[in-house]
Protein backbone atom coordinates (compact mmCIF):
# COMPACT_ATOMS: atom_id res chain seq x y z
CA UNK A 1 0.00 0.00 0.00
CA UNK A 2 1.32 3.70 -0.78
CA UNK A 3 2.02 5.56 2.40
CA UNK A 4 2.73 8.69 0.10
CA UNK A 5 0.58 11.71 0.97
CA UNK A 6 2.28 14.09 -0.77
CA UNK A 7 4.45 13.46 -4.10
CA UNK A 8 6.00 16.77 -5.72
CA UNK A 9 7.96 15.81 -9.01
CA UNK A 10 9.78 18.24 -10.97
CA UNK A 11 8.18 21.17 -10.01
CA UNK A 12 9.09 24.68 -11.90
CA UNK A 13 7.23 28.16 -10.93
CA UNK A 14 8.27 31.47 -13.11
CA UNK A 15 6.90 34.93 -12.92
CA UNK A 16 5.96 36.82 -16.01
CA UNK A 17 5.54 40.26 -16.58
CA UNK A 18 5.73 42.01 -20.35
CA UNK A 19 9.69 43.13 -19.27
CA UNK A 20 10.90 39.94 -17.44
CA UNK A 21 10.56 36.30 -16.35
CA UNK A 22 11.38 35.81 -13.02
CA UNK A 23 12.77 31.48 -12.30
CA UNK A 24 11.70 31.17 -9.01
CA UNK A 25 11.46 27.61 -8.90
CA UNK A 26 13.14 24.96 -10.82
CA UNK A 27 12.74 21.18 -10.75
CA UNK A 28 12.29 20.45 -7.38
CA UNK A 29 11.09 16.89 -6.36
CA UNK A 30 10.49 15.81 -2.51
CA UNK A 31 7.78 12.98 -1.46
CA UNK A 32 6.20 12.61 2.27
CA UNK A 33 4.73 10.14 4.11
CA UNK A 34 1.87 10.33 6.62
CA UNK A 35 3.45 12.32 10.06
CA UNK A 36 6.34 13.33 8.76
CA UNK A 37 8.01 16.77 8.52
CA UNK A 38 9.99 18.00 5.80
CA UNK A 39 12.27 21.29 6.11
CA UNK A 40 12.85 23.74 3.28
CA UNK A 41 15.77 25.77 4.05
CA UNK A 42 17.36 28.49 2.27
CA UNK A 43 18.10 32.41 2.23
CA UNK A 44 15.84 34.83 1.43
CA UNK A 45 14.91 34.41 -2.51
CA UNK A 46 15.56 30.47 -2.52
CA UNK A 47 11.72 29.90 -3.38
CA UNK A 48 10.56 28.29 -0.61
CA UNK A 49 7.50 30.37 -0.40
CA UNK A 50 6.71 29.91 -3.73
CA UNK A 51 6.80 26.11 -3.72
CA UNK A 52 4.25 26.40 -1.15
CA UNK A 53 1.71 28.78 -2.69
CA UNK A 54 2.19 26.33 -5.48
CA UNK A 55 1.06 23.27 -3.81
CA UNK A 56 -2.00 25.49 -2.31
CA UNK A 57 -2.47 26.84 -5.77
CA UNK A 58 -2.26 30.85 -4.45
CA UNK A 59 0.14 31.59 -6.78
CA UNK A 60 -0.61 35.38 -8.33
CA UNK A 61 -2.94 34.28 -11.03
CA UNK A 62 -1.82 37.12 -13.39
CA UNK A 63 2.14 36.65 -12.80
CA UNK A 64 2.83 33.30 -11.64
CA UNK A 65 3.24 29.96 -13.85
CA UNK A 66 3.49 26.50 -13.01
CA UNK A 67 5.58 25.64 -16.08
CA UNK A 68 6.21 22.02 -15.59
CA UNK A 69 5.82 18.71 -12.97
CA UNK A 70 3.08 17.45 -10.99
CA UNK A 71 1.34 17.72 -7.33
CA UNK A 72 0.04 14.11 -6.01
CA UNK A 73 -1.67 14.67 -2.82
CA UNK A 74 -2.50 10.36 -2.50
CA UNK A 75 -2.12 10.02 -6.32
CA UNK A 76 -4.14 12.84 -6.78
CA UNK A 77 -2.42 15.82 -9.16
CA UNK A 78 -3.87 19.55 -7.77
CA UNK A 79 -2.75 20.84 -11.15
CA UNK A 80 -5.32 19.46 -13.06
CA UNK A 81 -8.27 20.72 -10.51
CA UNK A 82 -10.07 23.99 -11.48
CA UNK A 83 -10.35 26.50 -8.67
CA UNK A 84 -13.54 25.32 -7.26
CA UNK A 85 -12.09 21.81 -6.87
CA UNK A 86 -9.37 22.87 -5.53
CA UNK A 87 -11.34 25.51 -2.91
CA UNK A 88 -12.10 21.91 -1.53
CA UNK A 89 -8.83 20.99 -1.22
CA UNK A 90 -7.26 23.90 -0.11
CA UNK A 91 -8.25 24.17 4.20
CA UNK A 92 -9.76 20.89 4.30
CA UNK A 93 -6.78 18.98 3.26
CA UNK A 94 -3.83 20.89 3.08
CA UNK A 95 -3.83 24.06 5.39
CA UNK A 96 -1.07 27.12 5.62
CA UNK A 97 0.37 28.93 8.54
CA UNK A 98 1.21 32.24 6.96
CA UNK A 99 3.95 33.89 8.37
CA UNK A 100 2.28 37.15 9.56
CA UNK A 101 -0.50 36.62 11.83
CA UNK A 102 -1.81 40.35 11.88
CA UNK A 103 -2.03 40.24 8.14
CA UNK A 104 -3.51 36.81 7.87
CA UNK A 105 -6.43 37.59 10.03
CA UNK A 106 -9.25 39.69 9.71
CA UNK A 107 -8.86 43.04 12.31
CA UNK A 108 -12.60 43.21 12.37
CA UNK A 109 -13.68 39.63 13.23
CA UNK A 110 -13.65 38.02 16.36
CA UNK A 111 -11.35 35.21 16.36
CA UNK A 112 -13.94 32.63 17.15
CA UNK A 113 -15.96 33.38 13.29
CA UNK A 114 -12.20 33.13 12.07
CA UNK A 115 -11.58 29.53 13.44
CA UNK A 116 -15.14 28.39 12.50
CA UNK A 117 -15.53 29.30 8.54
CA UNK A 118 -13.23 26.56 7.59
CA UNK A 119 -16.03 24.24 9.09
CA UNK A 120 -18.47 26.34 7.22
CA UNK A 121 -17.30 26.00 4.39
CA UNK A 122 -15.87 22.11 4.40
CA UNK A 123 -18.89 20.80 6.43
CA UNK A 124 -18.55 17.45 5.15
CA UNK A 125 -19.43 15.82 8.43
CA UNK A 126 -22.67 17.66 8.52
CA UNK A 127 -21.72 19.29 12.10
CA UNK A 128 -24.59 21.39 13.42
CA UNK A 129 -23.56 25.15 14.29
CA UNK A 130 -23.37 24.21 18.24
CA UNK A 131 -21.60 22.14 17.12
CA UNK A 132 -19.11 23.64 15.24
CA UNK A 133 -18.82 26.18 18.19
CA UNK A 134 -17.87 23.58 20.14
CA UNK A 135 -15.16 22.17 18.26
CA UNK A 136 -13.75 25.73 17.61
CA UNK A 137 -13.83 25.96 21.51
CA UNK A 138 -11.70 22.34 21.65
CA UNK A 139 -9.57 23.61 18.99
CA UNK A 140 -8.59 27.33 21.32
CA UNK A 141 -7.78 25.24 23.89
CA UNK A 142 -5.53 22.68 21.92
CA UNK A 143 -3.57 25.89 20.79
CA UNK A 144 -3.62 27.38 24.89
CA UNK A 145 -6.29 29.94 24.45
CA UNK A 146 -9.25 29.53 26.55
CA UNK A 147 -11.88 29.02 24.93
CA UNK A 148 -13.77 32.13 26.57
CA UNK A 149 -11.79 34.12 24.17
CA UNK A 150 -13.20 33.51 21.28
CA UNK A 151 -15.40 36.30 21.12
CA UNK A 152 -12.34 38.52 21.18
CA UNK A 153 -10.67 40.16 18.25
CA UNK A 154 -7.39 40.17 16.54
CA UNK A 155 -6.04 43.62 18.25
CA UNK A 156 -6.82 42.22 21.77
CA UNK A 157 -3.58 39.31 21.47
CA UNK A 158 -0.18 39.55 21.72
CA UNK A 159 1.71 38.04 18.57
CA UNK A 160 2.31 35.01 19.97
CA UNK A 161 -1.48 34.40 20.29
CA UNK A 162 -2.27 35.14 17.18
CA UNK A 163 0.21 32.98 15.91
CA UNK A 164 -1.86 30.05 17.96
CA UNK A 165 -4.72 31.36 16.22
CA UNK A 166 -3.66 31.31 12.76
CA UNK A 167 -2.75 27.37 13.79
CA UNK A 168 -6.14 26.87 15.18
CA UNK A 169 -7.70 28.21 11.63
CA UNK A 170 -5.03 25.55 10.12
CA UNK A 171 -6.17 22.82 11.66
CA UNK A 172 -9.61 23.18 12.65
CA UNK A 173 -10.24 20.76 9.80
CA UNK A 174 -7.65 17.83 10.44
CA UNK A 175 -5.65 18.58 7.28
CA UNK A 176 -3.75 15.92 5.65
CA UNK A 177 -1.13 18.43 5.47
CA UNK A 178 0.36 21.42 7.24
CA UNK A 179 2.42 24.09 5.48
CA UNK A 180 4.11 26.37 7.77
CA UNK A 181 5.82 29.52 6.43
CA UNK A 182 8.04 30.89 8.52
CA UNK A 183 6.22 30.70 11.57
CA UNK A 184 8.38 31.71 14.15
CA UNK A 185 9.47 34.38 12.41
CA UNK A 186 8.67 37.09 14.14
CA UNK A 187 8.38 36.32 17.78
CA UNK A 188 10.65 35.92 21.01
CA UNK A 189 13.05 32.56 21.59
CA UNK A 190 10.57 31.87 24.23
CA UNK A 191 7.34 32.03 22.49
CA UNK A 192 8.69 29.98 19.67
CA UNK A 193 9.40 27.16 21.44
CA UNK A 194 6.24 27.75 22.53
CA UNK A 195 4.85 27.36 19.01
CA UNK A 196 6.86 24.89 17.95
CA UNK A 197 5.92 22.63 20.53
CA UNK A 198 2.03 23.27 19.84
CA UNK A 199 2.71 22.27 16.40
CA UNK A 200 4.80 19.38 16.76
CA UNK A 201 2.18 17.88 19.34
CA UNK A 202 -0.73 18.86 17.15
CA UNK A 203 1.28 16.73 14.58
CA UNK A 204 1.71 13.95 16.92
CA UNK A 205 -1.76 13.88 17.83
CA UNK A 206 -3.41 14.17 14.26
CA UNK A 207 -0.04 12.65 12.38
CA UNK A 208 -0.39 15.42 9.85
CA UNK A 209 2.16 16.21 7.53
CA UNK A 210 4.38 19.07 7.84
CA UNK A 211 5.89 21.07 5.61
CA UNK A 212 8.31 23.62 7.43
CA UNK A 213 9.79 26.91 5.83
CA UNK A 214 12.51 28.51 7.83
CA UNK A 215 15.92 30.28 7.25
CA UNK A 216 16.84 28.95 10.84
CA UNK A 217 18.63 25.40 10.82
CA UNK A 218 18.00 25.00 14.70
CA UNK A 219 13.95 25.37 14.06
CA UNK A 220 14.65 22.35 11.39
CA UNK A 221 16.99 20.56 13.73
CA UNK A 222 14.23 20.72 16.20
CA UNK A 223 11.29 19.62 13.81
CA UNK A 224 11.66 17.86 10.74
CA UNK A 225 12.64 14.53 10.27
CA UNK A 226 13.31 15.31 6.37
CA UNK A 227 15.37 18.03 4.62
CA UNK A 228 15.56 20.02 1.31
CA UNK A 229 17.92 22.78 1.18
CA UNK A 230 16.91 25.38 -1.70
CA UNK A 231 19.36 27.61 -3.22
CA UNK A 232 18.28 29.38 -6.64
CA UNK A 233 15.15 27.66 -6.79
CA UNK A 234 16.61 24.19 -6.86
CA UNK A 235 16.74 21.55 -3.96
CA UNK A 236 20.65 21.37 -3.66
CA UNK A 237 20.74 18.81 -1.18
CA UNK A 238 18.25 16.60 0.16
CA UNK A 239 17.88 13.70 2.87
CA UNK A 240 16.95 12.59 6.46
CA UNK A 241 17.86 15.18 9.08
CA UNK A 242 21.09 12.43 10.21
CA UNK A 243 22.30 13.09 6.66
CA UNK A 244 22.06 17.21 7.30
CA UNK A 245 23.20 17.26 11.04
CA UNK A 246 26.26 15.28 10.93
CA UNK A 247 29.58 15.12 10.13
CA UNK A 248 29.26 14.27 6.29
CA UNK A 249 30.34 15.81 3.45
CA UNK A 250 27.61 18.50 2.00
CA UNK A 251 26.83 20.32 -0.55
CA UNK A 252 29.44 23.74 -0.37
CA UNK A 253 26.22 25.61 0.01
CA UNK A 254 24.77 23.80 3.06
CA UNK A 255 28.42 24.29 4.52
CA UNK A 256 28.17 27.82 4.09
CA UNK A 257 25.11 28.11 6.17
CA UNK A 258 26.17 26.15 8.54
CA UNK A 259 29.37 28.15 9.09
CA UNK A 260 26.95 31.06 9.67
CA UNK A 261 25.62 29.61 12.77
CA UNK A 262 27.11 30.66 15.83
CA UNK A 263 28.81 27.54 17.95
CA UNK A 264 26.71 26.31 20.91
CA UNK A 265 30.17 24.22 21.92
CA UNK A 266 31.83 27.28 23.80
CA UNK A 267 34.11 27.58 20.76
CA UNK A 268 34.96 31.26 19.73
CA UNK A 269 35.45 30.93 16.40
CA UNK A 270 34.10 34.16 14.07
CA UNK A 271 31.23 33.39 12.18
CA UNK A 272 31.77 32.91 8.46
CA UNK A 273 29.14 34.82 5.96
CA UNK A 274 28.49 32.95 2.87
CA UNK A 275 30.12 36.04 0.55
CA UNK A 276 27.87 37.60 -2.48
CA UNK A 277 24.59 37.54 -3.20
CA UNK A 278 21.87 34.93 -4.88
CA UNK A 279 21.92 34.53 -8.68
CA UNK A 280 19.64 37.30 -10.26
CA UNK A 281 16.36 34.64 -10.90
CA UNK A 282 15.77 36.46 -14.29
CA UNK A 283 18.52 35.19 -15.68
CA UNK A 284 19.22 31.53 -15.92
CA UNK A 285 23.10 30.86 -16.03
CA UNK A 286 25.42 28.92 -17.29
CA UNK A 287 26.41 25.49 -14.98
CA UNK A 288 25.78 25.73 -11.42
CA UNK A 289 23.99 28.61 -9.91
CA UNK A 290 26.15 28.75 -6.53
CA UNK A 291 29.47 29.04 -8.21
CA UNK A 292 29.63 32.61 -8.22
CA UNK A 293 29.81 32.46 -4.15
CA UNK A 294 31.70 28.84 -3.75
CA UNK A 295 34.85 28.38 -2.49
CA UNK A 296 35.47 24.94 -4.26
CA UNK A 297 34.48 25.83 -7.53
CA UNK A 298 36.31 24.41 -10.65
CA UNK A 299 36.20 24.96 -14.53
CA UNK A 300 33.17 22.53 -14.59
CA UNK A 301 31.33 24.28 -12.42
CA UNK A 302 30.86 27.34 -14.67
CA UNK A 303 29.84 25.19 -17.46
CA UNK A 304 28.14 22.95 -16.51
CA UNK A 305 24.76 22.11 -14.34
CA UNK A 306 25.55 19.47 -11.81
CA UNK A 307 23.64 16.88 -11.70
CA UNK A 308 22.92 14.83 -8.71
CA UNK A 309 25.08 12.56 -6.77
CA UNK A 310 23.00 10.17 -4.40
CA UNK A 311 23.92 8.11 -1.64
CA UNK A 312 20.81 6.11 -0.85
CA UNK A 313 18.09 8.81 -0.17
CA UNK A 314 20.85 11.49 0.46
CA UNK A 315 21.13 13.56 -2.86
CA UNK A 316 23.47 16.59 -3.50
CA UNK A 317 23.20 18.31 -6.61
CA UNK A 318 27.05 19.17 -6.91
CA UNK A 319 29.98 18.52 -9.40
CA UNK A 320 32.49 17.77 -6.51
CA UNK A 321 31.09 14.51 -5.25
CA UNK A 322 31.16 13.08 -8.91
CA UNK A 323 34.77 14.16 -9.22
CA UNK A 324 35.12 12.40 -5.65
CA UNK A 325 33.22 9.05 -7.11
CA UNK A 326 35.42 9.07 -9.91
CA UNK A 327 38.53 9.27 -8.11
CA UNK A 328 39.37 12.58 -8.81
CA UNK A 329 40.95 13.66 -5.28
Amino acid sequence: MNKTVLDVKNLSIQYKTDLETVYAVNGISFSLEAGETLGLVGETGAGKTTTALGILGLLPERTARITGGEILLKEQDLLKLKEQEMQKVRGSRISMIFQDPMTALNPVLPIGQQIGEALYLHNDEGLTQKQIEQRVEETLELVGIPKARKVEYPHQFSGGMRQRVVIAIALICNPDILVADEPTTALDVTIQAQILTIIRDLQKKYKTTVIMITHDLGVVAETCDKVGVMYGGKIVEYGALEDIFTDKEHHPYTEGLFRSLPSLTGNSRRLQPIEGLMPDPTVKPEGCWFAPRCGQCMEICKKEAPPVWEDDAHKIRCHLFHQKAKGGE
